[in-house]
C-alpha cells in the first residue's frame, strides 16, 4: 500500500469518527436497550443459581461437618458465613455479569450498523480474557457510523454515502469532481485542487445543485 493510499484510508477513518461525533446523539440509557433481553433474564438466572448452588452447598457441609456445626468461612456463625458466600458471589458476578452484557451489546451494535456481528463478537471474546478491554478499544473505535435518514426522502442511507441513491440528495459537501468531502466554506478542495464556485453544496441540497467547476489542477 503507497502512502498515499495509506493516509486516504487513516483519514477516511478520522472522516467516521468526527461523523459519529456529529451526527450520533444518543444516550447510555438507550444503548443499554439493545441488549438481548434473553441474555439479561440468562445472567440473572445464573446469578440467582449460583447463589442458590452455594447455599445448598454450605448447608451440606454445614450437616455433614466434623465436628457437627461447621460451616464455611465463620464455623461457629452460620449467618454471617451465608451472607459472607453471598457477598463473596455478588462481587465475583458484577464483573463478569458486564462482561457478558457487552459482548451482547457488542453484537447487536455491530449488526444495526451493518458491520459483521459475528465476526467482531468473536474477536471481542477471543481478546477479553488475556488483554482486557483491547477488544471492546479496537471495536469502537474501527465501529461504522449509524445509518441515518435521508433529509429529502426519508431512505435509510449509510454515512459513507455522499447522495441518497433514492433521491440524489447531496447528504454532506463534497468536490463535484473528486466526489471527496469538503469544508463549506472551501475555495478549493484539498483533494484535487478544483476550484468550488460559488462554494460547495449543502449538506441536504440536491445534486442538480452542485458548484460549478472552473479550473483544475
Amino acid at each position: 500500500m503507497s502512502d498515499l493510499q495509506a493516509n486516504s484510508t487513516f483519514s477516511e477513518k478520522l472522516r467516521r469518527i468526527r461523523f459519529r461525533r456529529t451526527r450520533e446523539k444518543t444516550r447510555f440509557r438507550d444503548e443499554l436497550r439493545i441488549i438481548p433481553k434473553w441474555l439479561i433474564v440468562t445472567v440473572i438466572l445464573l446469578f440467582i443459581a449460583t447463589q442458590a448452588g452455594f447455599l445448598i452447598a454450605n448447608v451440606v457441609f454445614h450437616a455433614l461437618s466434623d465436628p457437627p456445626g461447621q460451616i464455611f468461612p465463620y464455623p461457629t456463625h452460620p449467618a454471617l458465613s451465608l451472607l459472607s458466600i453471598a457477598g463473596l458471589i455478588t462481587a465475583a458476578s458484577i464483573p463478569l455479569a458486564a462482561l457478558f452484557l457487552a459482548f451482547g451489546y457488542v453484537n447487536r451494535d455491530a449488526k444495526r450498523r451493518g458491520m459483521n456481528s459475528a465476526l467482531w463478537t468473536i474477536l471481542v471474546v477471543v481478546l477479553s480474557p488475556g488483554w482486557l478491554a483491547l477488544g471492546f478499544f479496537i471495536y469502537f473505535l474501527m465501529r461504522e457510523p449509524l445509518p441515518y435518514n435521508c433529509p429529502q426522502c426519508g431512505a435509510t442511507v449509510g454515512a459513507r454515502f455522499n447522495y441518497c441513491p433514492n433521491c440524489k440528495c447531496n447528504l454532506r459537501p463534497s468536490c463535484p469532481q473528486c466526489k471527496r468531502e469538503v469544508g463549506e466554506t472551501d475555495k478549493f478542495c484539498p483533494y484535487c485542487a478544483c476550484e468550488l464556485t460559488p462554494g460547495t453544496v449543502a449538506a441536504g441540497s440536491s445534486v442538480n445543485d452542485a458548484p460549478i467547476v472552473r479550473n483544475s489542477v
